[in-house]
């Protein structure tokens, strides 16, 4: 068809002025012989002349709502419902606000790649007013230059329409748009969308290998990850601690707290007097007739033969020896080991144990119980495997070695608005535990500084803190660099070799805040203001190490722009952030990575054309957050299952980084362990998840001095980079596609001698997954094949590496 639309009547025409005048009977015959072949081609019609929207006029209906469209609300309340208000046929969809919403009806539709589409419908609109929104019309979702225009006001039914140019998706969100980008009130009815295919182009992805044409060699730190304290990140991820709540910050024996009680004592309850970690301790009073009572944590998972360390700090009456602390796997004597207390007095004292599991268990008791009188109470316990690393898990340090990410940013996020750093330094016991500020679940503050600083070492990073610039102010700001790096002579560094530290720890790279543009921010407040903040921050910090690299808040648009106009003096790098979520469509979902690095790439080259204040100046991007992030959530809070479709965006957006490494000098991949991290664990295992082992792969093996890439390599993501020695040029290929591509590749200005390694990333199907304790659905393979450039052959869903010499 190609495009052209020539219509019933069209059709009968054309094959019917192929005929001779003389022979009309005859004409007449195929003349009925086209109706016949029109009507039963419309059964078999192609893609691009299928009625691409599913339900367009709202007419299929399943409990009240019309099949294949969802109501979205993005602010505000709205009203979505059918009605019979119809332009055609019997329904409509309407939205409807009083008080002003941002709302939509939409459809996902599938398309063609790099094709052209006509959208078109009809909308009818009753006292539109703009409350900061556009107002009513059809748009692209996620792809802002697609919209039709809005209509605002009382209208009658008004056919809207515009051409949409697909670009890199395969699936399209088709939004019947009441706001858009603000709010608005009113009415408006939907109805009759239709989405016509143009034109497109067939994909024969070829591509040049420029290798003479080097480009700004990337930073390394673009291979950074960020550390936070949530969900499983730290605690039951990085760190070893078996227990959780481990200082009794939740009440004892209730439903939120994992301690149960054992036994029938006299009584439980929460001493509010005899403290210890700043909040109050359990007291358990016993009956005194020899009878078993205390408390206990289960579901503690324990492996035969592993060995357990752990103290605990306990206060008591003489009445209640002797105090017996057991690890639990089994009924019976066997099924435990037993450390007794022979002594204990009315001030608190650590008693340190070791236990060695006698079988394989996930559901471990760590029991602390008396057959005694009087009373007893315990401000804290620990228990670690033996093997732990300083406090964290070998099996996760391990993976993380291999990952070897160069930097690490670390508190927060959203938590260091709410986190006061002094919380986690000195005798760990005794370090308040809190509930997060930000997220759920009690921060122990076990992880602090000093635990921070050695995570580094052991995976062989350098460190990046983040200040608390929302409820925090610039004195705390500075006292925790003079801590940090500080001399032993200065009042906090004398502090901090007090704690088991003398030199400075010499931490380079410090962020002032987190995403204070935004109002779920603790402390968020208005960019006029901020700036102000901001600058005192930087000043006092600066007074106390004035080598540190200071990275500012930033957010494409207005913030970004006024921190650049109000403190390119004092910062070094602007941070920016990302997250996107799961799309329909392999190709959409794949390269919505990549767009949305270079959209922040691009706006940054444009401040620096624009702003006055920029010139002269290098400040360049910290893309300190950026993945995916979505369900299901199944590693604890937030915690992402990713697949390998996941993976292949993920590789997509490390060449977008390489071909931006002139304005990105870091990118912090978050949040490395469980939630939406690279490595995903279970109580005793580490893996990685689909996107570590890409991060890992090539980190280990690609280069660090990209080159240009020419052509049209599309449906593929082409990128090649020289490694140091100037020798080696690696070459990597991402097939986002379901099918087996053949790539045309021209190599200039290198001479291939041979192929010293090939890598490949790949599953079975686009939900191949790694999960903790089975076998992994995606791995890094060494494959052995035929390297002919002019036709390689590239499997589908997959990532591949060469290392050429």
């Amino acid at each position: 068809m190609k495009g052209e639309n020539i219509g019933f009547k069209g059709r009968i025409k054309k094959i019917s002025g192929i005929l001779p005048d003389s022979r009309p009977a005859v004409a007449g015959a195929l003349a009925l012989v086209a109706i016949f072949i029109f009507l039963a081609g419309s059964l078999f019609l192609s893609a691009e002349d299928k009625q691409v929207i599913q339900n367009p006029s709202f007419e299929k209906l399943a409990d009240g709502r019309p099949e294949n469209w969802r109501p979205i609300t993005y602010g505000g309340k709205a009203d979505l419902q059918t009605s019979p208000l119809a332009r055609t046929g019997s329904h409509s969809v309407q939205i409807a606000s009083e008080k002003g919403a941002d709302a939509s009806w939409s459809t996902v539709v599938r398309v063609k790649p790099f094709s052209k589409y006509r959208l078109t419908g009809w909308v009818k609109t009753e006292d539109i007013q703009s409350l900061g929104g556009k107002g009513v019309l059809f748009n692209v979702h996620g792809m802002e230059k697609y919209q039709t225009g809005a209509l605002a006001g009382t209208n009658d039914w008004t056919r809207l329409e515009m051409i949409i140019e697909t670009e890199l998706n395969d699936a399209l969100q088709i939004n019947c748009l009441f706001g858009g980008w603000g709010r608005v009130t009113g009415k408006a009815w939907f109805d009759d969308l239709g989405l016509e295919y143009i034109s497109g182009q067939r994909l024969q992805p070829r591509a040049t290998v420029q290798a003479d044409k080097k480009l700004t060699p990337i930073s390394e730190y673009i291979y950074g990850q960020f550390i936070e304290h949530l969900g499983r990140c730290i605690y039951q991820g990085i760190w070893a601690e078996m227990l959780e709540d481990r200082k009794f910050c939740l009440p004892l024996a209730t439903a939120e707290s994992p301690w149960k009680v054992f036994g029938q004592p006299h009584s439980v309850h929460m001493n509010p007097l005899l403290v210890y970690a700043g909040v109050p301790v359990p007291e358990i009073r016993l009956k005194g007739d020899g009878t078993e009572a205390g408390i206990y944590q289960a579901e503690l998972a324990l492996r035969k033969g592993r060995k357990y360390k752990g103290r605990v700090v306990l206060a008591g009456d003489p009445g209640a020896l002797p105090l017996e602390i057991r690890l639990v796997w089994g009924e019976g004597q066997d099924g435990r080991e037993v450390f007794k207390l022979d002594r204990v007095g009315p001030d608190y004292e650590k008693y340190y144990f070791e236990f060695t599991a006698g079988t394989d268990t996930d559901n471990g008791r760590l029991e602390i119980v008396s057959r005694g009188s009087e009373a007893f109470r315990v401000a804290a316990v620990s228990l670690m495997p033996a093997d732990n690393l300083e406090g964290f898990r070998p099996e996760v340090i391990k993976t993380l070695r291999e990952l070897n990410s160069p930097v690490y940013r670390w508190p927060g996020g959203n938590f260091v608005s709410g986190y006061d750093w002094r919380d986690g330094i000195g005798d760990p016991d005794r370090r308040p535990p809190r509930r997060n500020p930000a997220w759920q679940g009690i921060e122990h503050n076990d992880v602090g500084i000093h635990e921070f600083m050695a995570f580094c070492r052991l995976v062989g990073a350098e460190p990046y803190i983040a200040v608390n610039s929302g409820q925090g102010n610039e004195t705390m700001a500075a006292e925790e660099v003079e801590y940090v790096n500080g001399s032993p002579e200065t009042p906090l560094g004398r502090l901090r070799a007090k704690n088991g530290h003398p030199e400075p720890f010499g931490c380079r790279f410090w962020s002032v805040g987190n995403e204070m543009y935004g109002d779920w921010q603790l402390g968020h407040m208005p960019l006029k203001d901020y700036v102000k903040k901001h600058n005192r921050f930087v000043e006092a910090m600066k007074a106390r190490d004035p080598n540190i690299q200071i990275i500012a808040v930033g957010a494409v648009g207005d913030w970004s722009r006024g921190m650049l106009e109000a403190c390119a003096d004092r910062m070094d790098l602007i941070s920016e952030h990302f997250y996107v979520q799961e799309r329909p469509g392999l190709l959409s979902h794949v390269y919505q990575v990549p767009r949305a690095i270079r959209r922040i790439a691009e706006a940054h080259r444009q401040y620096r054309k624009t702003i006055p204040q920029l010139k002269g100046k290098d400040i360049r991007i910290a893309l300190d957050e950026w993945n995916y992030w979505y369900g299901p959530h199944i590693y604890g809070e937030l915690g992402t299952q990713y697949f390998l479709k996941d993976a292949l965006g993920i590789a997509a957006g490390l060449h977008e980084y390489y071909r931006q490494a002139d304005i990105i000098y870091m990118a912090n991949y978050a949040q490395t362990v469980n939630v939406i991290g690279a490595i995903k664990t279970s109580k005793t295992e580490a893996v990685f998840d689909t996107t570590g082992l890409v991060l890992k792969l090539y980190r280990q093996e690609f280069g660090t001095r990209p080159v240009r890439i020419s052509g049209r390599p599309e449906p593929l993501d082409v990128m090649a980079a020289w490694k140091e020695d100037g020798k080696t040029l690696t070459l990597a290929v991402v097939n986002p596609t379901a099918e087996r591509q053949v790539l045309s590749l021209k190599i200039s200005g290198f001479k291939v001698s041979r192929v010293e390694k090939t890598f490949r990333i790949t599953g079975a199907d686009e939900k191949a997954c790694n999960v903790p304790g089975r076998n992994p659905g995606v791995e890094i393979i060494a494959v052995s094949e035929k390297f002919d450039p002019e036709r390689l052959p590239l499997p589908p869903l997959s990532v591949t590496l060469y290392v050429l010499k």
